[in-house]
């Protein structure tokens, strides 16, 4: 007798995040390719571009909190959804500014900002999304998958939006980004569901399997959903370090989707096409890193257990990054400093899944709020690189900022070493010194 069949429902939503985390980032990234153009139709100086680049980030980061609660309460499928819808409305308003109004420069800074909190979303509901679908041995793989997106996304961006520059202008490529998001949205509603129970293609196999691997208790014996309190997050040295580390993290990133393309075009004298094609492989990395990092910090967790599964590959993966920014910065050629910094990308996102993959572990149902939290960290990490590294390269040449950014890598990695993967943010325990406090 043949063994029932099992389906794969859940790779098949995991692999359509992955494609809402590209479309994310054309969205994003777009921008910054489109920067000398804008700044030259609108007579923005680099300091005035990156306002707009951090108005984003900022946006972004205030939300991320909000955006994971959503998720923890609404489910990913409700929430990615409108999100999506959100996030083509304002890429589509980014085009439609004028140059002939005498406000331009704060009506990027606002519609980006909104942008921004409407990308909050992405990555908090992605992660309330794995930890109900995906068993915790398989998580570091899913989120490789997830955030190889962002490289995706951001590898194909410069070729695809200098050439729609070059041939039709750069507002054109603004309203292709939002028809791709509208459509990749319409797909995610139309298949997905927030539990793998409410899905009526999941196979009694698959959904065994499922529960199997997953250690989230969905809702409490009374039928109520089960949160951690706010104030056992914010007491937990986990959620801290890892936010620290990941503003270390978002900082070294966003130089890369801020200003790469900027400092090969300005510092490194490449001309339009060649600073889209070496552009491109800082993304290209991370599209390798990513779930290359995921699959390494499963096999080693299996092997060995989380703290170096998940905790010794991310120190590892900083500490590279340091060295590869450091030595990259130096390198006299042009295309040999491109290799070598994209090589830092490329081990920067080796250590992005253990991030995710910790805080679904540790916070089960509340994996959205507290994901959301740290992803805080990275965003205004993101949002100081924005707009310190012109500023450090105008006074100090941009040798410094990625000397600045090759530090922050080290104490990125020195953060990964106060955290505990295994410790659990329980829902329903003793109540702690700091919640007696505040309740008596």
């Amino acid at each position: 007798m043949s063994k029932p069949a099992s389906s794969r429902v859940r790779w098949f939503l995991i692999f359509w995040l992955f494609v809402l985390s590209a479309v994310a980032f054309l969205d994003r990234v777009n921008i910054s390719i489109a920067g000398s153009s804008i700044a030259s139709e609108f007579g923005l100086s680099n300091i005035q571009l990156g306002w707009v680049f951090s108005s984003f980030l900022v946006g972004y980061a205030v939300f991320q909190t909000v955006g994971g609660w959503l998720a923890d309460r609404l489910g990913p499928r409700r929430v990615l959804t409108v999100g999506v819808l959100w996030w083509g409305i304002f890429t589509a308003l980014t085009a439609a500014i004028s140059s002939k109004d005498a406000g331009a420069l704060f009506f990027f800074i606002t519609i980006r900002s909104l942008l921004g909190a409407g990308e909050a979303v992405m990555y908090p509901a992605s992660n309330q999304f794995v930890a109900r679908w995906i068993p915790a041995g398989e998580r570091g793989v899913a989120n490789g998958i997830i955030f190889a997106g962002v490289g995706v996304g951001a590898g194909v961006t410069p070729p695809i939006i200098t050439f729609l520059m070059i041939q039709y202008g750069w507002r054109l490529s603004f309203w292709i980004s939002a028809i791709i998001g509208l459509l990749a949205g319409a797909v995610w509603y139309a298949t997905s569901r927030d539990t793998p129970e409410a899905h009526p293609r999941v196979s009694a196999v698959e959904l065994r399997a499922i529960q199997a691997g997953r250690d989230l208790r969905l809702v409490s014996e009374g039928g109520e959903r089960e949160f951690v309190s706010w104030v056992r997050i914010l007491a937990s040295k986990e959620v801290w370090a890892l936010t620290l580390s990941y503003f270390c993290y978002g900082y070294v990133a966003w130089i890369f989707f801020s200003w790469f393309y900027i400092y090969l075009k300005q510092a490194r004298g490449l001309d339009l096409k060649a600073s889209a094609i070496y552009g491109t492989l800082p993304f290209l990395a991370m599209a390798v890193g990513c779930p290359l990092g995921g699959a390494i910090s499963d096999s080693l967790t299996r092997r060995y257990g989380k703290r170096l599964g998940r905790c010794g590959i991310a120190v590892v993966a900083l500490g590279l990054t340091a060295v590869f920014l450091f030595v990259g910065s130096k390198a006299q050629n042009a295309q040999v400093a491109s290799v070598v910094l994209a090589g830092g990308a490329g081990a920067l996102y080796l250590s992005q899944s253990s991030f995710w993959s910790v805080t679904a572990d540790i916070a089960g149902g509340s994996s959205g709020s507290v994901s959301g939290f740290m992803n805080m960290g990275a965003q205004f990490g993101g949002a100081v690189t924005a707009s310190l590294t012109p500023l450090l390269a105008a006074r100090f040449g941009w040798i410094v900022s990625f000397y600045v950014a090759a530090g922050l890598a080290a104490a990125g990695a020195v953060a990964w070493l106060f955290v505990e993967p295994s410790a659990k943010l329980a829902v329903a325990e003793q109540k702690t010194t700091l919640e007696t406090r505040i309740e008596g």
